[in-house]
C-alpha cells in the first residue's frame, strides 16, 4: 500500500498515475510476503555474494519464498547498490524504469530515476525483507568449496554451510584508468566518468576519452553543471537509441539475439528518424544486434547546437593544454590513415568503464573449456555446479536491461533445482543445451553468448521449464513466484516413492544433476 500513498493526480499526469497503479498491482499480486521476525525460515540456505542491485533482489526473492539467505558484501555498508553507490549523483537510469524492475516490491515515480531514487529502493528492500540482519559487510570472498556433503562453504567453515550460491558481484568493479602517453605533461585535472560529483565544470571545455555508457553519464555531469563545450573521442561510433521505452522494448524482441537478415530496417529507421543530419555519426558496417547501444536522446540535441563534438579517431597522446588525436574518416578503421588534431580542454574524463570483478572464488571446474563464462548453461549455472547462478555476472553485451523479471527468473530456477532433483540437469546436458545455442547462433557476428536481448532471455527460460516434464509442475513459481506449495507437495510425494523403491538412498546433494 506503501505505492499509493505517493500517487500522482491523475488529472494533471494521467500516463504516471496508471503507471503508479500498475506497479502497485504488481506488488500486491507477485511480491513475495517478507518474513515475520518469529517465521522459521527454511532450507536450502542460499550464500549470496554482491550487495547491489541482483544480490539484495535474489535474496528477497529467497527470504520472500522461506529459504534463509547470507549476503557476503566485500565493500561497506555504503556500497549497498553495488555500481549505483559510486556513481555520479547526476547519474540516472539510461533505460525506462518499467524495464527496471528488480523487484515486484519495487515503486517508482518518473519514467528516468536517478541514483538517489535507485539507491532508496534497494535500501527499502533490503530492510523489508529483514536482509540488514543477514548481510555481512566488508567480508571479502576468496574461494567457496564443498564439504564432503556436497555442501558449500564460503572461505571457512566459520561462515556456515550453504546449500546453493548466487554469485551477484556484477560486471563493473573498480575504474578502469588506462594509461594515456603524455598524460603526465597535461596541466589540467584528469577524472574518472564515475568520479565527477562535486567537480566544477561551468564555462568550461570537457574533453571525454571513450563511449558507452561511461560517456553517457559524464555528458549527463557536464550538462547539468554548465560545461560549455564537450568532446567525445572514441576509436569507433557506437549505435546511439533514443531514451524512449517503446523503441527499447521493440528492439529487445529480436528472439534470435543476432543479426538477421531483416536487421536492417530498425537500423535504417533509427537513421532516418533519429540520427536524420547525423547519419555520419552511426556505425559503418556494423549492426545494432552486435553490442550494447548507447541510450540518450538529449546527445543528439547537442550534437546539432555544436555544444558537443563526436571525434571519431586514435587517441595519440596528451600535451600540455589538450590531448591529440588521428581523426578518422567513416569507414576507416582504428589505427588507419587519418589527419593529425589538438583538442584543446579544460579538463579530461576518462570514459574507461570499470574493471569486471572476478569470479576466481568459484571452483576451478567452472572454467573448464569450452564451458566456461559466459558459454554456461542459462549463461548463469556452471555446467558442473547446477546449484551455483552467477546472475547479472558473465554477460557481455545485450539489448534490454540488466536489472528486471529475470533476476526473480534465474533465482527460483535455482531453488527449484536445489528443491527438487528430477528437475536439476546434469553436467551433459548442460552442455548439450549450451551447443544447441551456438549452433543456433552458428552465423552470429559474435559469439553465442557475447551478445543478446531479452526476448531471447525469456526464451530460453521458456525452454528450460518445457524440456523436462519434471519441471512444468514449477512453470507458474519459476515465471511468476507464485503456486509454490503444489509442486513441493509433488516433490515430497515423489520422494516417498523413491525412497519406497530404493533409489536415490541419503541425502541429496543438489551439485549432482538427476533429470534427463
Amino acid at each position: 500500500m506503501e505505492g499509493l500513498t505517493r500517487l500522482r493526480n491523475p488529472l494533471f499526469h494521467p500516463f504516471l498515475f496508471v503507471y503508479q497503479v500498475y506497479q502497485w498491482l504488481l506488488e500486491l499480486i507477485l511480491a513475495p510476503t517478507p518474513p515475520r521476525p518469529s517465521s522459521r525460515i527454511g532450507r536450502p540456505k542460499i550464500a549470496i555474494i554482491g550487495a547491489g542491485i541482483t544480490g539484495v533482489s535474489s535474496a528477497a526473492h529467497c527470504i520472500g519464498h522461506g529459504f534463509d539467505v547470507v549476503i557476503f558484501e566485500a565493500g561497506t555498508k555504503k556500497n549497498l547498490g553495488g555500481i549505483w553507490s559510486n556513481v555520479n549523483t547526476t547519474s540516472s537510469l539510461q533505460i525506462h524504469s518499467a524495464m527496471f524492475r528488480f523487484h515486484p516490491s519495487i515503486h517508482w515515480d518518473r519514467g528516468y530515476p536517478d541514483r538517489q531514487q535507485i539507491l532508496s529502493q534497494v535500501r527499502q528492500l533490503w530492510e523489508k525483507y529483514g536482509l540488514d540482519t543477514r548481510t555481512k559487510f566488508e567480508t571479502k570472498v576468496d574461494k567457496v568449496y564443498q564439504d564432503d556433503q556436497g555442501r558449500w562453504i564460503i572461505n571457512n567453515t566459520a561462515n556456515g554451510r550453504f546449500d546453493g550460491i548466487i554469485a551477484a558481484v556484477g560486471t563493473c568493479g573498480d575504474p578502469k584508468m588506462p594509461h594515456v602517453d603524455g598524460m603526465e605533461e597535461f596541466r589540467k585535472p584528469v577524472y574518472h566518468s564515475s568520479r565527477l560529483t562535486g567537480v566544477d565544470v561551468k564555462d568550461k571545455t570537457m574533453i571525454i576519452i571513450g563511449g558507452g555508457a561511461s560517456a553517457v553519464e559524464a555528458v549527463e555531469y557536464a550538462y547539468q553543471e554548465g560545461a560549455k563545450k564537450v568532446y567525445i573521442l572514441s576509436r569507433s561510433e557506437k549505435w546511439i537509441i533514443p531514451r524512449n521505452v517503446i523503441i527499447d522494448i521493440l528492439l529487445s524482441l529480436n528472439i534470435w539475439g543476432q543479426e538477421t537478415i531483416f536487421s536492417w530496417i530498425p537500423e535504417l529507421l533509427l537513421k532516418k528518424l533519429f540520427y536524420r543530419d547525423l547519419q555520419d555519426l552511426s556505425p559503418d558496417g556494423k549492426g545494432i544486434f552486435t553490442d550494447t547501444p548507447m541510450v540518450n536522446s538529449d546527445i543528439m540535441k547537442r550534437f546539432r547546437s555544436g555544444d558537443a563534438e563526436w571525434v571519431r579517431g586514435d587517441i595519440k597522446s596528451f600535451y600540455e593544454g589538450g590531448v591529440s588525436v588521428n581523426k578518422r574518416d567513416r569507414g576507416v578503421p582504428k589505427d588507419g590513415p587519418g589527419r593529425h588534431v589538438d583538442i584543446n580542454g579544460d579538463m579530461v574524463v576518462m570514459a574507461t568503464g570499470f574493471k569486471r570483478p572476478s569470479l576466481d572464488f568459484l571452483p576451478q571446474d567452472c572454467f573448464e573449456e569450452p564451458y566456461g563464462p559466459p558459454n554456461w548453461y542459462l549463461q548463469t549455472f556452471p555446467t558442473k555446479h547446477p546449484s551455483i547462478s552467477a546472475i547479472n555476472c558473465t554477460y557481455i553485451s545485450a539489448i534490454g536491461t540488466v536489472g528486471n523479471w529475470h533476476i526473480g527468473i534465474y533465482t527460483r530456477i535455482l531453488l527449484m533445482f536445489l528443491i527438487d532433483p528430477l528437475t536439476r540437469p546434469s553436467s551433459f546436458w548442460m552442455e548439450r543445451w549450451i551447443d544447441m545455442t551456438k549452433l543456433l547462433k552458428l552465423f552470429a557476428p559474435t559469439g553465442a553468448f557475447d551478445f543478446f536481448t531479452y526476448l531471447e532471455l525469456v526464451w530460453w527460460f521458456t525452454f528450460c521449464v518445457t524440456i523436462n516434464p519434471f519441471r512444468w509442475k514449477w512453470a507458474f513459481f519459476v515465471f511468476f513466484g507464485l503456486g509454490m506449495a503444489l509442486p513441493r507437495r509433488v516433490v515430497e510425494t515423489e520422494e516417498k516413492i523413491r525412497n519406497g523403491m530404493g533409489m536415490y538412498q541419503g541425502k541429496d546433494n543438489p551439485d549432482i544433476g538427476r533429470s534427463f
